[in-house]
């Protein structure tokens, strides 16, 4: 995967990692403006490749009635206002074959939820788009087994492939990271850590996600020292009100000082 292909990413030669943050759902302009602008203010400031992710729908939920969007196509125009406003590449979700053509009229990158990595119709018709894909390493599944993954992405003639790690299954209510993934994952495509959904806590009775927060920068930095190319991280002015994810999210008032902290790790990790 070559990252200087994603249309408009900056600072591909400041030997930074990359990253993609934003919301987990898309909830209005307001509030995806808002958060990107705060996020390329920072990236720019610190020199790290960007992209901006948002959700244009979720269709992963826990309860019937929880937030699924605020309609596909309102939404991905946003997506593209924001790119538009701040010459910045985009990410989003897709779910089904249909979303990847939908989509990819509006985003740069598409991501494959880990629920869904193993759907090859859809990792295909992802690829098939022309588009970078991000593969998320579903919960159950071995870094290993990436590889096959991938290939359904390369085997199109697209090389324009990610995975992500959101972490593994530990019993049913909690996530690991098990950092031997990562150099067994480089060997095929570049590996980012999703910081904030490997702290989630999954299948609550209530219906709703939980998650721990607090050790988002610690997950973040271990990421960093093990290697990842990239880190993947959501992020909320008002983590208590967000639609979707707020237990998990990065308060956005605390982003600059984790991105400055994890730029000084990265120049460390670079010597060796």
């Amino acid at each position: 995967m070559d990252l200087n292909k994603i249309p408009q990413i900056k600072y591909t030669d400041s030997q930074n990692f990359f990253l993609l943050a934003g919301p987990c759902a898309i909830e209005g302009e307001e509030m995806a403006m808002r958060i990107a602008e705060h996020m390329v203010t920072l990236t720019n400031t610190l020199q790290i490749p960007y992209v901006f992710k948002g959700s244009f729908k979720k269709a992963n939920r826990s309860r019937l009635d929880s937030f699924t969007g605020i309609g596909d196509e309102k939404a991905l125009k946003i997506l593209r206002k924001v790119s538009e406003t701040f010459e910045v590449p985009t990410v989003t979700d897709i779910h089904t074959e249909q979303d990847a053509a939908m989509a990819a009229e509006y985003v740069d990158v598409l991501q494959i939820p880990a629920f869904l990595a193993r759907q090859t119709d859809l990792v295909v018709a992802a690829a098939e788009t022309g588009k970078t894909v991000n593969i998320k390493k579903g919960q159950f599944m071995s870094p290993e087994s990436m590889k096959h993954a991938v290939n359904k992405v390369t085997e199109t003639g697209n090389e324009q492939a990610i995975i992500t790690d959101r972490g593994t299954m530990f019993g049913y209510q909690d996530m690991i990271v098990d950092f031997r993934g990562v150099p067994t994952m480089k060997q095929f495509a570049p590996v980012v850590l999703d910081v904030t959904h490997s702290l989630q806590q999954p299948n609550q009775s209530s219906g709703v996600t939980g998650g721990r927060p607090a050790l988002i920068g610690t997950l973040a930095r271990a990421g960093i020292a093990a290697g990842v190319d990239g880190l993947f991280i959501e992020t909320h002015f008002d983590c208590a009100n967000a639609k979707s994810d707020g237990a998990n999210m990065l308060d956005l008032a605390l982003m600059k000082k984790l991105l400055t902290d994890l730029v000084a790790l990265k120049a460390v990790v670079n010597q060796f």
